[in-house]
């Protein structure tokens, strides 16, 4: 085979991938979504004034950033596993979770006075934030390592750890339904760790799972 069969072959071969990917990350999501419901309803559920707190601006606001972070995630995640596309993948797109974050942080500062900082940042369920956003954030990102096999990301390393924020991201909002700690200090200091944890996970895991 020369040098232009080669091409044609591996342009034909891309073409016949391409809709098969983009399938295997729609499944993806709907399951990875299934399975964290399924954790979060069985292991926690939401706290009981959910509804009523949908009308204060912190409550809303866990979901809005965590949502952010999955959605910026995912996007870039379809991009690293193909070859080729990592080089223009929207890494600045990860920054919109943490500056919304940062933002929501900076206005807490103001309006709170600092004699209570330290109880906003510390709340009363960091121990289990840390142990259920990973444990809800688990199956998800099995589900997402498994859709890297079907691509062949040049990097996955970067591509695990995306994918570790994704899962963090869906994980940590199904948590903040039930989380009674809403202040903007504490999701950015044990939501955050919660979720770098799924990242290192999965940027450890994905080079085993996604050579090619």
């Amino acid at each position: 085979m020369d040098t232009q069969d080669l091409i044609r072959a591996m342009a034909a071969d891309t073409r016949r991938q391409a809709l098969p990917l983009a399938t295997a990350w729609r499944v993806a999501l709907a399951l990875a979504l299934v399975l964290a419901g399924a954790v979060f309803a069985l292991a926690l559920g939401p706290r009981p004034d959910a509804l009523a707190s949908l009308e204060t601006a912190r409550f809303v606001f866990k979901f809005v950033v965590t949502l952010a972070l999955a959605a910026s995630a995912f996007v870039l995640l379809r991009r690293l596993v193909r070859p080729g596309e990592e080089a223009r993948a929207p890494l600045g797109w990860l920054l919109a979770g943490p500056l919304l974050l940062l933002a929501a942080v900076g206005l807490e500062l103001l309006a709170v006075p600092s004699a209570d900082w330290a109880v906003r940042l510390v709340g009363v369920n960091a121990r289990v934030c840390l142990t259920f956003i990973p444990l809800i954030g688990a199956a998800p990102l099995v589900v997402f390592l498994a859709v890297l096999r079907h691509g062949a990301p040049a990097r996955p390393a970067l591509a695990g750890a995306v994918a570790g924020l994704l899962a963090g991201g869906l994980a940590g909002a199904f948590y903040a339904a039930h989380c009674p700690d809403d202040s903007p200090l504490f999701v950015a200091a044990w939501y955050s760790l919660a979720i770098a944890g799924l990242a290192g996970a999965g940027a450890l895991l994905a080079p085993r799972v996604a050579r090619w």
